[in-house]
């Protein structure tokens, strides 16, 4: 049984969930969070026996405010740079480098010296493609990342095995999709607004199929990674475990807000078009490309299958919005 944990990310979307995951586990659950966003108390409100670390930015100093009293199990490293659609940065690979690779590596050296033997590290389906190519993507395909996020997560995951192999600690790496429910931001906060004010949608015709996965899912999924002893050394694709059209996503979405879901037939070609003309491609893409996952390989690998339906993971992420906008 893995006993304590170290969570780097904790005070964000996914890493609230996977703090939850982990006390109901039995696990203790210490925190590395940055300055800046740092709360007071926020380790000790949920388990008194917790450390918090303050880490700078890009985890500069972790080396530093790691205490030499912390001897976890474990770390599940959940911080990174994330994917933006619109990154200012005058060279954004350099600046997700810095962050998720550089930055990871700093972390896992500290963890090292602590005496850690297994560091699971949340990556993401993008650094293998931005589309399946007519088959779920497994573990096994050729890596092709698109944009400095993959590029940065994929060199993460290369780095991280590298030092692994030479220091030791066994590295279970994990790539989810899109992840949605409770507290959600970004885009899927802008979709469920548009559905819930009634706008029309021209994705009625999109038959593109996409894996995603509830936040609660991952969580479980990252709980299993940590304890298992049969996950060391493997890399794993996650997901509800089944793959929706858009279209019938919507509905889905829209059922649960109670809100009505008008989506207009609008050919994929069309909206491709629509898409170059006002500069949003990458946009139009995602939204008509297929990105299905294969995720037999934890199944078989530790025996994990999402516990949530994507109807239940629905259904909680719609009563989080109705409660809260």
């Amino acid at each position: 049984m893995i006993e304590h944990v170290v969570l780097t990310g904790a005070n964000g979307f996914v890493g609230q969930a996977v703090r939850r995951a982990l006390l109901a586990y039995g696990a203790q659950v210490s925190l590395v969070v940055r300055r800046a966003s740092a709360a007071p108390g926020s380790a000790s409100t949920l388990d008194p026996a917790a450390c918090e670390v303050l880490a700078g930015d890009n985890f500069v100093d972790i080396g530093v405010a790691w205490p030499p009293r912390l001897k976890p199990h474990c770390v599940i490293h959940l911080a990174a740079r994330v994917h933006m659609m619109n990154d200012t940065s005058s060279d954004p690979l350099a600046a997700f480098r810095e962050t998720n690779v550089a930055g990871t590596l700093r972390v896992a050296a500290a963890a090292s010296r602590a005496g850690v033997r297994r560091f699971v590290y949340v990556s993401s389906v993008k650094a293998v493609a931005e589309r399946d190519g007519g088959q779920p993507l497994s573990e096994r395909d050729p890596t092709h990342p698109v944009d400095p996020y993959g590029i940065s997560k994929l060199e993460a995951e290369l780095a991280l095995s590298a030092y692994g192999a030479r220091h030791g600690m066994e590295i279970v790496l994990v790539r989810p999709p899109l992840v949605y429910g409770p507290g959600v931001r970004a885009n899927f906060l802008s979709l469920m607004s548009v559905l819930t004010r009634g706008i029309p949608l021209p994705l009625g015709a999109v038959q593109a199929r996409r894996s995603m996965i509830f936040v609660d899912n991952l969580a479980d999924a990252l709980v299993a990674c940590a304890t298992s002893t049969h996950a060391a050394g493997e890399t794993f694709h996650v997901s509800d475990g089944e793959a929706t059209t858009i279209a019938d996503f919507i509905r889905l979405l829209a059922r649960q807000l109670q809100a009505p879901s008008r989506l207009l037939p609008v050919p994929p070609t069309l909206l491709r078009v629509a898409g170059k003309l006002t500069g949003r491609s990458a946009q139009v893409d995602r939204l008509i490309d297929s990105l299905q996952l294969d995720t037999r390989h934890i199944r078989e690998a530790i025996g994990w299958a999402a516990p949530y339906s994507m109807e239940q993971g629905l259904l909680e992420t719609a009563n989080w919005y109705r409660a809260t906008h």
